[in-house]
């Protein structure tokens, strides 16, 4: 109870209204989520986590808010952001749809096509809680293996999660990565973490996107992501996507190299058999 009042307090502090009542969202293991409901009537929800990193959540409500500018997939109202809090509208949720994963999959093509100023961001970010270096290179081959792929092979293997005979494995794919990665593309618009549980089925008939970790990227990232994780109706999605923005021939052989970041990622924060599978993944691509 003492902490939903303090966490009802920060909410007035920041927004300059009433918290009628607070109930605890379910999930989400690295921030606690709490539903407001408003003086003013509105639902807003707040994340806190004590002792965040420096700009952790003020640089996923810059995602927001530049994801949300390119008016294509649908992303919560930033209404306050501070080093301890992020504070947004609440999105009612609803059942999955084959109509909803359609309407997702335009939406989404749309992000994606809104474009990007280059490959990268103009600020390092985060993804969970690990850091996220974002700093702009001239191609996504370049940006991908020098900012999404070494730094964490190279931190899982201090970290004794990846071998250095599994670390030898990616690197000798990042070497091959401009015969890799397909046609070029211009930078695209992408959420950068979408995995299902960072999607919301919205009551309103749209699917929203949260906790991004958002720059220019390629497109095909956001649905290797999906792919990766699996989602509802996921098929519906793709063929919706793939009608409103056609993607290269080939697409799905590249999945497995835009899938080497996520497990990297999850061999650093949590270790256990995350680095073998990158490893595993960059034999394939080796080998194809």
């Amino acid at each position: 109870m003492a902490r939903m009042a303090g966490t009802a307090a920060r909410a007035e502090a920041l927004l300059g209204l009433g918290v009628v009542s607070t109930t605890p969202v379910a999930g989400g293991d690295i921030c606690t989520t709490t539903r407001l409901r408003l003086t003013d009537g509105r639902g807003a929800v707040i994340k806190t986590r004590p002792h965040a990193p420096e700009g952790f959540f003020e640089r996923e409500a810059a995602g927001l808010r530049w994801l949300g500018e390119a008016d294509g997939a649908k992303v919560p109202t930033v209404l306050a952001a501070a080093e301890d809090c992020l504070v947004l509208d609440w999105v009612e949720p609803v059942k999955p749809s084959t109509e909803l994963a359609e309407r997702f999959g335009r939406d989404l093509a749309a992000t994606h096509l809104s474009g990007a100023d280059g490959f990268g961001a103009p600020q390092d970010g985060f993804i969970g809680l690990a850091p996220l270096p974002n700093r702009p290179l001239p191609t996504w081959p370049e940006f991908f293996a020098s900012r999404r792929v070494m730094p964490y092979v190279r931190a899982a293997v201090d970290r004794r999660a990846l071998t250095s005979d599994e670390a030898t494995t990616i690197e000798a794919a990042m070497r091959r990565i401009h015969d890799l990665a397909g046609p070029a593309e211009p930078p695209a618009r992408i959420h950068g973490d979408l995995w299902s549980g960072n999607i919301v089925w919205g009551a309103d008939g749209n699917v929203w996107l949260i906790d991004p970790a958002a720059h220019g990227g390629h497109r095909e990232t956001d649905l290797a992501m999906l792919s990766m994780f699996g989602a509802p109706h996921l098929q519906r999605i793709l063929d919706a996507y793939a009608e409103a923005a056609p993607l290269a021939d080939g697409w799905q052989d590249r999945l497995a190299l835009h899938q080497l970041h996520p497990p990297l990622v999850h061999a650093v924060l949590f270790g256990g058999t995350y680095g073998s599978r990158a490893a595993q993944a960059a034999h394939s691509l080796l080998s194809a």
